[in-house]
C-alpha cells in the first residue's frame, strides 16, 4: 500500500497533467482552419432607421409639478393722496378686515383771495380764504395682520408706503420647466395638491403662472443650470391644515383628446402648436419631411391635429442635424451638433 501511494498514484498525476498539456498546446496552435478566400467575413447586414405608424389613442395631458407651501406675502397699503397724516385709525398689530380703515391723509390747498373794486370810490378790498381741504382715508387692502409704521402729522406722497397687511394664508408655488410652461396653455383655476406627510389630496384654487422666484446669489446644490421659465402658484382652502416649508405636489390636468392621431414625441420636432414628420411612403424610399398640427401631449405621445393620417409611417426619431433636413451649419448656434461639428 505504501509504494502505490509513493510511486503509482503519483506517476498517475503526472501522466494526466501532461495530456491536458498537450491537449491544450494542440488547440492553441492549431485552432480552426479559416479558409480566407470565402465571404464569410463579408458583411450582407443593412442599417435602416426604425419607424413608427400614426394610430389613434387617448391623450390626457396632465402636469405635475413639485412645489412647497409658503406663506402669502404681505399686501402694502400706498398713500393715494399729498397730504398730512391727520387721524390714525387702526394700531399697529391690529386684525384688521379688508376695507377697515387705517388712517386720514388731509391736504390743503391754498386759495387765491377773492378782491373786489368799489365801483363808485375805485377802492379795492381783499378778503382773504381759507385753503381748499381734501381728506382721504387709506383703506386695508385684505384681511389680517396690521403692520402700521405711519405717525399722526407724518407728511406723505402720493404712492408712499402707509402700512402692511399679512393675510396669514398659505399657498402653494413650484417652479417650471418651458416644456411645462408651454403644456399649461390655458390651464384651468384649480390643481389636486398633494401634501407631503399631510391630508389627503384635495383641489387648490386661483392656480396661476406668474414669473419664477429667484434668489440673489443662489446656486442649485449640484452646480447645474435648471431651467426654469415661470411659477405655479395656487392657494390653500380655508380647512386644509399646513405649515410653511411643507413640500408638495400639484397636478393640473389641462385637457383630453379622446380617438386622436398619436405619435411618440420622439417622432416630432416641436412639441407645441406646430412640428414637423418625417413620413416614410414606401420601404427603402427616402423620407419626406411634412408639416404637421399639434395639439395635446402627455409627454410620451404627442396628438397630430392636421397633416399625418391614421397609418402614415414616420420615422421614429426625427432625423440628426445633417440627415433629411440638409447640411449644418456649425457656425449658428441654433444649428451646432458636436457629433457633426467635431467638439
Amino acid at each position: 500500500m505504501g509504494v502505490t501511494r509513493r510511486i503509482i498514484f503519483p506517476a498517475l498525476r503526472l501522466l494526466v497533467w501532461a495530456v491536458i498539456a498537450v491537449a491544450l498546446v494542440r488547440i492553441a496552435f492549431d485552432g480552426a482552419d479559416l479558409d480566407t478566400t470565402s465571404d464569410a467575413l463579408t458583411p450582407t447586414g443593412s442599417v435602416s432607421e426604425p419607424t413608427v405608424a400614426a394610430e389613434t389613442g387617448t391623450i390626457t395631458n396632465v402636469v405635475t409639478v413639485q412645489g412647497a407651501v409658503v406663506a402669502d406675502p404681505a399686501v402694502v397699503a400706498r398713500a393715494t393722496l399729498a397730504g398730512t397724516v391727520s387721524k390714525v385709525l387702526a394700531a399697529d398689530g391690529a386684525a384688521v378686515q379688508a376695507g377697515t380703515p387705517l388712517l386720514e391723509i388731509r391736504q390743503e390747498t391754498p386759495q387765491e383771495p377773492i378782491v373786489k373794486t368799489d365801483p363808485v370810490t375805485g377802492e379795492q378790498t381783499t378778503t382773504e380764504r381759507k385753503p381748499k381741504v381734501t381728506v382721504e382715508v387709506v383703506k386695508a387692502p385684505v384681511g389680517g395682520t396690521l403692520a402700521m409704521p405711519t405717525l399722526k402729522d407724518q407728511v406723505l406722497s402720493v404712492g408712499d408706503e402707509v402700512a402692511k397687511v399679512s393675510p396669514g394664508t398659505l399657498s402653494v408655488s413650484g417652479t417650471l420647466t418651458p416644456d411645462q410652461q408651454y403644456r399649461l396653455i390655458g390651464a384651468p383655476t384649480t390643481a389636486q395638491v398633494t401634501l407631503n406627510g399631510g391630508p389627503a389630496p384635495f383641489e387648490c384654487t386661483g392656480l396661476r403662472i406668474g414669473a419664477p422666484a429667484t434668489a440673489s446669489g443662489q446656486q442649485p446644490d449640484d452646480g447645474a443650470t435648471t431651467s426654469t421659465s415661470g411659477a405655479l402658484t395656487c392657494a390653500i382652502p380655508a380647512g386644509v391644515t399646513a405649515f410653511a416649508g411643507l413640500g408638495a405636489s400639484m397636478q393640473v390636468t389641462n385637457g383630453e383628446a379622446k380617438d386622436a392621431v398619436v405619435v411618440p414625441v420622439t417622432a416630432v420636432q416641436g412639441s407645441v402648436q406646430n412640428g414637423n414628420v418625417w413620413v416614410v411612403a414606401a420601404e427603402g424610399d427616402e423620407p419626406e419631411q411634412r408639416a404637421v398640427k399639434l395639439g395635446l401631449t402627455d409627454g410620451k405621445s404627442v396628438q397630430i391635429t392636421e397633416g399625418l393620417a391614421l397609418g402614415d409611417t414616420v420615422l421614429q426619431f426625427i432625423p440628426v442635424p445633417g440627415g433629411a433636413d440638409g447640411e449644418v451649419d456649425c457656425d449658428d448656434p441654433a444649428q451646432y451638433d458636436p457629433t457633426v461639428c467635431g467638439g
